[in-house]
């Protein structure tokens, strides 16, 4: 989207044909772009989203509608404790002018958190009640003496330790993925359908209390469930298959106290977010 006349178009065609009647408050322009090893696309990043962010301007649309990129935890070096969160060296320079356009733009930095990831990695070391929001005795960070009862919370903080170690301590962070599989392969630890419910579930009672992080602890933690459906068609590991809220056909994967099937879902609010790649 490095055409500006292009992105103008995309706008009127993809946002401001939806509005007012669907509620479009971010554009997520690529996903994990910062991940790969396409220094070109990593380049051309930025200008995609300055140019649809001109289109916003140019209808109107800039004060409701923000623009940002989604990213993996891997763009951290270090995320353990939290804060001793940094980003890697190699991705500063492309970093930089990304987090000036989105301080100067008031939008947030876009994370895809997993602490399934984690524990699927080292199952021996890291406790299931730690990543699953349930009943623990957590861990301190002996650096700001913070306690973190759950691994979500830690992983966001750390992404806080990394904006403030460039300085842009005052930067909103909002959860664009997270999410547990109810299935995977015989190696991917922890994929079921109890673990599904249980941390999907003990989320939603998290984001119920609107509160932040225990670095952030006054500043609401927005957070998008990935994902609403499964996707019998993707391929890779039989969890990257299994996300979802609702299977193919609209019934439930699991019980997650969203009752009915998707026709009658329309009182959910936390879904997969909507990413938008150029």
């Amino acid at each position: 989207m490095t055409d500006e006349a292009a992105a103008v178009d995309w706008v009127k065609e993809n946002v401001q044909g939806y509005l007012p009647g669907t509620n479009i408050t971010c554009i997520a322009v690529g996903n994990e772009v910062f991940t790969g090893n396409d220094t070109l696309l990593m380049s051309n990043l930025v200008p995609a989203m300055q140019n649809i962010h001109s289109a916003l301007v140019s209808l109107g649309l800039q004060g409701s509608v923000n623009v940002a990129t989604a990213h993996s935890s891997g763009v951290l070096e270090t995320s353990y404790p939290p804060s001793a969160g940094a980003f890697k060296p190699e991705l500063t320079a492309f970093l930089r002018p990304l987090l000036d356009f989105l301080y100067q733009t008031t939008s947030p930095f876009l994370i895809n958190a997993y602490p399934y990831f984690a524990y699927n990695g080292d199952p021996d070391r890291i406790p299931l009640d730690y990543v699953l929001f349930q009943p623990n005795a957590g861990m301190v960070d002996e650096a700001t003496n913070l306690h973190y009862s759950n691994m979500l919370h830690a992983q966001i903080d750390a992404v806080y330790s990394a904006l403030s170690a460039l300085g842009y301590s005052s930067m909103e962070i909002k959860v664009s993925e997270t999410g547990w599989p109810s299935k995977g392969d015989s190696d991917e630890v922890g994929a079921s359908p109890e673990n599904a419910r249980i941390y999907n579930g003990n989320l939603l009672q998290l984001l119920a209390q609107n509160q932040g992080t225990p670095m952030r602890p006054s500043v609401r933690l927005e957070t998008y469930v990935f994902a609403l459906f499964n996707e019998d068609q993707k391929p890779g590991k039989t969890s990257e298959r299994n996300y979802g809220l609702f299977n193919p056909d609209g019934s439930p994967a699991y019980d997650v106290g969203l009752h009915g099937s998707l026709s009658g879902a329309s009182a959910i609010t936390i879904l997969n977010s909507k990413v938008f790649n150029f």
